[in-house]
């Protein structure tokens, strides 16, 4: 049974390899594996963010001067 951040089976070569060192950490590592980012999703989110943004100050804006009051700065 092997636990990837717990335990593994290794050979005698290995550890003779590693000069008898039977440190856990030279043959299991406790490291999670990072996580990958879809740049270009997260850019494609971003640009739409900021399309609603401006969508929507705009017609905030356009409610505003309805009422006489100050707008906002778009973006």
């Amino acid at each position: 049974m092997t636990f990837k951040t717990v335990s593994r089976c290794v050979e005698l070569s290995e550890i003779e390899k590693n000069d008898f060192n039977l440190n856990i950490s030279r043959y299991v590592s406790a490291a999670k594996p990072e996580e990958v980012i879809d740049l270009v999703e997260v850019n494609r989110a971003l640009a739409e963010s900021e399309s609603d943004i401006k969508k929507f100050t705009d017609e905030h804006n356009a409610y505003l001067k309805e009422l006489g009051v100050d707008l906002l700065k778009s973006p």
